[in-house]
């Protein structure tokens, strides 16, 4: 049992709508920490989390200040666990910083836990990471013969809003396999049930590696997806980003392995370039996409350095039943010959590039736009363009978008003025040449595309974009374009 919380002055800062900061609340309260979570969110905004805690908010070890915070709260603590969002010169933080008090995270204090790390498989990259780490894990669970139905196991949701994970079922004849980081529910509430011999796959998103780097923590195997620009507005610049991303394997040891992309141009000398986007004869995915073939490489290539299987081939056979993820180009339904794609997690333009790419050209029905991250949008709304039967722009950066792709649109070769319309204005439709709409919200997007797609093509949301300005996460727009597909009769 680890003691070392006992009795300790515990400052949570962020619970979240959906949870977020549950799980290392419970790790730490119910280790014998006094436990004050502080969020700037109402009380009635976070309600589904608190009652999460009930069962310790009733035995008095947490404590609640939400509405606000309190500098005394970050100055006075015994150890302050800061959301990894929260940039590092956030004033609350400062004062906690310059008062003495520790600063830590919860994928800090797992990792700090973890019983060994020659069994840790750690996947980042701009796009295509949450699909590597549960392929990855997937792969595994089929190798050793544990619970592989779904990409999590059977121990939490894929999402954060559930935090009432269970103990992943396992033969205990040979090694579990565990799923977490950036990616399902906490895994810290677990992190004494995990054995030696367990393997742990973690998604590290940057912020995460940001704070893992000043405890010079590296996993036994780094994957690195892709590095394209994306969190420009947190890191303050690309080289900023890319030095974040460049931490997981900034403190790898000999023995250790990294596996690439090629878009990494500083690599150390034990990479494993990973290049190939087609699939060996008798292999199949459920996935549409070469991106996502991608994906399986680079997952089979980290097996395969884990030493647990011998080849990447053998290991991606295994990835013939995976059935993907939630808001990553997850079939929602079929109507009419139309079918409706979910891929709103797609919050890069590369990422929704390659979601384009991964069906015919001419039939892609895009929804595009979002909360402004400061990425360049210019090239996404020129392959959209290009590439689609019509885009719908919404959000913040839906006019950006909608523009560019106007200036950028053309057909053989020869430059066309593209077909403007808004949803109250008349539309110009020409053969041949998409059709820009700019819908603003999500309701005139879906109702828009469900009444102008035909038979044989896809309607498919890979935004490009964060959703901070219409929801508050991916899930949530995800939720609800697939509850439009179902209300505009698509379900």
């Amino acid at each position: 049992m680890i003691t070392e919380y006992q009795g300790k002055q515990i400052t949570v800062m962020g619970l979240g709508r959906f949870g977020g900061g549950v799980g290392v609340t419970r790790f730490l309260a119910e280790r014998g920490a006094d436990v004050l979570i502080t969020d700037m969110l109402p009380a009635d905004e976070l309600k589904d989390s608190v009652a999460q805690l009930a069962d310790l908010e009733a035995s008095g070890a947490v404590r609640y200040r939400l509405g606000e915070h309190d500098e005394s709260d970050f100055t006075a603590c015994d150890l302050l666990v800061v959301n990894p969002a929260v940039k590092p010169d956030n004033r609350f933080v400062s004062a906690a910083r310059a008062a003495g008090a520790p600063i830590t995270s919860e994928i800090r204090l797992l990792v700090k836990h973890l019983p060994n790390r020659l069994r840790t498989i750690g996947v980042t990259g701009s796009a295509g990471k949450s699909t590597t780490t549960a392929m990855t894990a997937h792969i595994l669970r089929k190798v050793l013969g544990q619970d592989g139905e779904t990409p999590c196991g059977d121990w939490g949701d894929l999402t954060p809003k559930r935090q009432d994970a269970k103990t992943p079922s396992r033969s205990l004849e040979s090694p579990g396999v565990w799923m977490g980081g950036n990616i399902g529910g906490s895994l810290l509430p677990f992190v004494e049930s995990i054995r030696d011999d367990d393997w742990v796959v973690l998604e590290l998103s940057s912020f995460m590696l940001e704070g893992l780097r000043e405890d010079e923590w590296s996993p036994h195997v780094a994957v690195i997806t892709n590095i394209s620009p994306n969190h420009l507005d947190w890191h303050g610049s690309m080289e900023s980003y890319v030095s974040a991303k460049q931490a997981i394997f900034q403190y790898q040891e000999t023995g250790d392995c990294l596996v690439a992309g090629d878009s990494l141009e500083d690599r150390p000398g034990n990479t494993v370039t990973v290049v190939e986007d087609t699939l060996p004869p008798n292999t199949r995915l459920l996935l549409p996409g070469r991106h996502n073939v991608r994906n399986g490489w680079q997952a089979a290539y980290a097996v395969r350095e884990a030493k647990v299987v011998s080849t990447a081939k053998t290991a991606l056979l295994d990835l013939g039943d995976f059935p993907g993820l939630p808001h990553r180009l997850e079939y929602v339904a079929e109507s009419k010959g139309v079918r409706f794609y979910n891929d709103s997690k797609s919050t890069t333009p590369e990422a929704s590039m390659l979601a384009i790419d991964s069906f015919e050209t001419g039939t892609v029905h895009i929804i595009l736009g979002g909360y402004d991250k400061g990425s360049d949008l210019s090239q996404l709304a020129q392959h959209a363009s290009t590439q689609c039967a019509c885009i719908y722009t919404i959000g913040d950066t839906g006019d950006v978008i909608f523009h560019g792709a106007i200036e950028a649109a053309s057909w053989d070769g020869q430059k066309h003025k593209l077909p403007i319309a808004t949803t109250n204005s008349s539309v110009f439709e020409a053969e041949h040449v998409s059709i820009a709409r700019s819908c603003r919200s999500i309701e005139s997007a879906v109702r828009e595309a469900v009444s102008r797609a035909v038979q044989g093509q896809v309607v498919v949301l890979s935004p490009g974009c964060a959703s901070w300005d219409q929801f508050a996460n991916y899930e949530e727009r995800g939720e609800r374009f697939i509850e439009l597909v179902k209300q505009y009769g698509a379900g």
